[in-house]
């Protein structure tokens, strides 16, 4: 069980006293007819007093991008910070949320790699900001295994995603190219490992090499050392007699 966003289940009311977060279940579901294709979305939220339901489409998008949609779709329709229970049969959805795959491309501002962003990166920097104001519990469910809710959220996807004249995803569409590299690492910056900040030491020159690092970074805590590109140097070797 994981949770992602804020950790405390209080917030203080007009008085200043203590009260519990509202508590309610966000079922979601996404999908294209084909892949990459049209593409739809739905959400049902579910709260003693109140039930919801929202969906819409793409005229061309990913499943994937549709079960992140879901998810982000539900949650922007709370109007005060709230504790969730989000339902998702998208093993990519949950896994990246509960995982850590999201935490770390965040600590990496938003690099998978040195040179590749993650794929849906517009969408997951919106899911983790809503996870910053509520408190998120994702949960996988097996899809069309006859669960009330997930039936219906894939019945509102499929019903979006054919209707006439679906907007742009501007994230698929208009996604943009590959944007360089990823900067690299700055003294102070938190350790990818266990976020303490970083700090620089000397590098040396090891015999047999034809490079060096003038400097690295190294993390106090976890003992992790990391590789400045920007201070790699050449080393000239001499002429051979031969």
């Amino acid at each position: 069980m994981h949770f992602s966003g804020i950790r405390g289940i209080n917030r203080l009311n007009d008085n200043s006293t203590l009260v519990p977060l509202p508590h309610l279940q966000i079922y979601t579901d996404g999908g294209c007819e084909p892949n990459p294709g049209p593409g739809g979305y739905g959400a049902v939220l579910l709260h003693p007093k109140k039930r919801a339901e929202v969906s819409g489409g793409f005229r061309k998008t990913t499943n994937n991008r549709m079960e992140i949609f879901a998810a982000i779709t539900g949650l922007e329709l709370l109007k005060q910070p709230c504790k969730v229970t989000l339902y998702s049969d998208s093993q990519y959805l949950v896994k990246a949320m509960t995982e850590g795959w999201v935490a770390g491309w965040k600590k990496k501002s938003w690099w998978r790699t040195r040179t590749e962003r993650p794929e849906n990166v517009d969408l997951w920097q919106r899911l983790d900001a809503l996870c910053q104001t509520h408190q998120v519990e994702f949960r996988w469910l097996k899809g069309h295994a006859g669960h009330l809710e997930n039936e219906r959220c894939d019945q509102l996807a499929m019903a979006a995603l054919r209707q006439p004249k679906l907007p742009v995803d501007d994230g698929y569409e208009n996604k943009p190219e590959i944007e360089g590299v990823r900067p690299d690492m700055q003294e102070g910056e938190p350790c990818a490992k266990c976020s303490t900040p970083v700090i620089k030491r000397k590098g040396k020159w090891k015999p047999g090499r034809d490079y060096y690092y003038e400097f690295h970074l190294f993390c106090p805590k976890c003992q992790t050392t990391y590789h400045v590109e920007s201070a790699k140097r050449s080393v000239e070797k001499p002429p051979s007699l031969f």
